[in-house]
């Protein structure tokens, strides 16, 4: 299935007050949607992902998998500010018929959502029979449960929070450090900042996974070496594979969206209140490993999501084991969805 573009000419109002005066939306679907909806399971993604779920999530999602086309249909959305076709820094601005790079507006998780939503209506969408994200994918699931709570019938989340942790901030703002450090960072091109995407990458790769991951599969038999150390190529590596096919001014932008997440925000109540109503049947999963998104965060949001089911997975690959720990993660959602 290839990728389609929604092109909405209405003028789209962010959270900030400022106007996109149109709207891309990337997207992918897969199998063939019910009349009343029920079918349908809506995955939103994280960071730097793209909207060919079926693509980069096959332990869950394809032919005979948990998540299967030919009984579900399943949507996924490239997100606003991203650079795999939906409306952000490298698409053009129709007012000045030039990509946006800088000048692109500051955008919020809300801003995700609400473009989410859109597309929705657009696809004719009556409800979502399942809302699913991981990391950022889940701070998705939890604002759109709370702005449409009657179109969606269950949930489920994989290591995520219902706010940014001060951590997560202090991690993400370390990138944005090491993005701005890059003397191309404030060129308008569309490899600008490339340097300080490798770093920022980099930084990622570190929260992503952990110390006995790195120890484990990293570490150089030789004792003898000085240099040109296994750990250093890995992590050299993986930044050039993320410079080859993302953006530094996105993940920039992406990774302040992320920033401005609390589902109490403007609500005036506090996390747990928010938490509280939400009456879907939610299923949570933690990993034991993860250190940038840690099972406290998921245990919180299960003492207080009124019919929450929690799971924590015993796995050594961190934050990414949600990503790779398909077989136990597909299980756990079959025995829950029934």
């Amino acid at each position: 299935m290839s990728v389609r573009i929604f092109h909405s000419k209405a003028s789209f109002r962010l959270e900030s007050g400022q106007v996109l005066p149109e709207l891309h939306i990337a997207y992918h679907t897969y199998g063939t949607m019910k009349e009343d909806g029920s079918n349908v399971v809506w995955v939103c993604h994280a960071l730097t992902a793209n909207s060919d779920v079926a693509d980069w999530w096959t332990g869950l999602i394809g032919t005979g998998r948990v998540i299967d086309p030919a009984t579900h249909f399943i949507v996924c959305a490239n997100i606003i500010g991203s650079c795999y076709g939906s409306s952000g820094p490298h698409t053009m601005n129709p007012e000045t018929g030039a990509p946006w790079f800088h000048s692109f507006p500051a955008i919020t998780i809300r801003d995700i959502v609400q473009a989410h939503q859109l597309l929705r209506k657009h696809l004719e969408i009556p409800r979502i029979g399942l809302l699913i994200g991981g990391s950022m994918g889940g701070y998705q699931v939890l604002e759109w449960a709370l702005t449409e709570p009657a179109l969606i019938n269950r949930l489920f989340l994989l290591c995520t929070g219902a706010a940014e942790s001060a951590w997560g901030i202090a991690i993400h703002t370390t990138q944005r450090l090491a993005i701005e450090a890059d003397s191309t960072w404030q060129d308008d091109t569309h490899n600008a900042g490339h340097k300080g995407l490798k770093a920022a990458r980099a930084i990622g790769m570190i929260t992503y996974r952990n110390y006995k991951t790195f120890v484990r599969t990293q570490s150089d038999p030789d004792k003898e070496k000085t240099d040109d150390f296994r750990a250093s190529s890995y992590i050299c590596y993986q930044g050039d594979k993320l410079v080859k096919r993302f953006n530094a001014q996105s993940y920039w932008l992406l990774t302040k969206a992320m920033d401005s997440h609390n589902i109490a925000r403007g609500r005036h109540e506090d996390i747990t209140t928010s938490l509280s109503h939400i009456k879907q049947p939610v299923l949570l999963i933690g990993i034991t490993s993860d250190i940038l998104c840690p099972p406290e965060e998921q245990q919180l949001m299960a003492a207080h999501l009124p019919n929450a089911t929690y799971h924590e997975i015993d796995s050594s690959y961190g934050h990414d084991g949600f990503l790779i720990e398909f077989e136990k993660i597909g299980k756990i959602l079959q025995d829950w969805k029934g």
